[in-house]
């Protein structure tokens, strides 16, 4: 499969108000208010403008446990920081609580079910056609077991997407460093810079994937904690050079499920993910930041983009050419791409298709709406009936600082 450069893609966003609003605790790295701080950048751009907004729906029970075990869920929804030594034997058999770095927090399973219905409401839209960039960037918890909570994470929103992609799809490519089977493995080192990442390691090994795997859809986890300056980091990339990974991955015309993920020095986060959006949607960004709530925290320069650190990049010539041998090598032993026994296709988890009056109903929405609240994610938007429905339906129409707010 050759790149190709794709006419205007269809782009939808999931968000959902609450999801910022959670507390790991206050020597924790992880911050969920990342999420929000990106969000106002996008809003505070007007990028909202250029996509179809969406408030996701809160992943059940029964959604989640397509991939982890019922008693690891249930343990999860009555877990809390009151009755922690009521679950002392579960906490330690399932890695949470005080002297983990996955701990018990208020809120903890409400959380996990935006972020991980954020997810799934992505790949259903793009098993059915309805865009062809779907972005959420509160998933990409990569790191959370079948049974288990592990790194931040505690229910695996790829593994749920990716399932619910393979109802469609053949074949889903996850780009990320981990995986068995036909997934490759890059150990790169300290120092990372853009030029290094991207053209000696990134596209070559994209090219030849997409070539040898033909996937049918791609999840693409977009971590930021390879950005320059992160606080756990270890990478030296600029937004530029990150978003130069998204941008060749949207190049293959592929349906794309666009995730986050790690990412500990959350203005820089932030600003990754509000750019990168910006790359998804063709449209170029001023590098002032534009006032918003959060204007403060990327104080003194205000500005967009990032000077990667004076320092060593630890990945030699040497080394960088060897892995990119390396892999290549990997990918050439793969004949063909692997071929799937396709079976009858599952319905969607608990999201019930939208019949043709309610495809009616949404046009005539659209088109009887005027100026910037247009898609802008409220309860408007929200066409689906059942449990994804939002409480009452009807949404209005608010001034920018109110759209999506929390």
């Amino acid at each position: 499969m050759t790149s190709i450069t794709a006419s205007k893609q269809r782009v939808s966003y999931f968000y959902q108000p609450d999801v910022g609003h959670f507390y790991y605790g206050p020597s924790h790295p992880m911050k969920p208010h990342r999420i929000k701080m990106a969000h106002h950048l996008i809003l505070s751009y007007g990028l909202y403008r250029k996509m179809e907004c969406y408030r996701s729906h809160p992943a059940s029970p029964n959604e989640m446990s397509a991939f982890h075990s019922e008693d690891y869920i249930n343990f999860l929804a009555k877990a809390t920081g009151d009755n922690l030594r009521v679950y002392g034997n579960q906490m330690q058999k399932f890695n949470v609580g005080e002297y983990t770095d996955c701990p018990v927090f208020d809120g903890l399973y409400e959380f996990t079910q935006l972020y991980t219905g954020a997810s799934l409401d992505g790949a259903v839209k793009l098993n059915r056609g309805d865009c062809d960039v779907a972005i959420n960037w509160s998933g990409g918890l990569h790191h959370a077991k079948k049974s288990e909570a592990s790194g931040f994470c505690y229910i695996n929103d790829i593994v749920l997407a990716i399932l619910e992609l393979l109802k469609v799809h053949a074949r889903v490519l996850y780009i990320g460093i981990e995986g068995t089977g036909f997934s490759v493995n890059a150990p790169l080192t300290s120092g990372m810079t853009d030029d290094a990442y991207e053209e000696r390691i990134f596209k070559p090994v994209m090219d030849k994937i997409m070539e040898v795997f033909r996937p049918g859809a791609i999840v693409l986890q977009c971590g930021a904690d390879s950005l320059t300056g992160d606080r756990l980091g270890c990478f030296n990339l600029t937004l530029k050079g990150h978003a130069e990974c998204v941008r060749y991955t949207k190049s293959f015309n592929v349906p794309t499920l666009v995730l986050g993920g790690g990412g500990y020095t959350i203005r820089n986060v932030a600003r990754c993910w509000a750019y990168e959006t910006s790359v998804l949607l063709d449209t170029e960004l001023p590098d002032e930041i534009p006032y918003n709530d959060y204007f403060e925290y990327y104080a003194p320069d205000y500005k967009l983009h990032l000077t990667p650190e004076q320092r060593e990049n630890m990945n030699t010539e040497a080394s960088l050419e060897s892995v990119r041998v390396d892999l290549l090598t990997q990918l050439m032993s793969l004949k063909g791409a692997p071929s799937v026994q396709m079976s009858e296709v599952p319905p969607d988890f608990e999201l019930i298709k939208e019949d043709a009056n309610a495809e009616k109903e949404r046009r005539s929405t659209r088109e009887n709406r005027e100026g910037d609240g247009m898609n802008d994610g409220g309860a408007g938007d929200d066409r689906r009936s059942g449990r994804g429905r939002t409480k009452d339906g009807k949404g209005e129409r608010r001034d920018h600082e109110a759209e999506l707010a929390g």
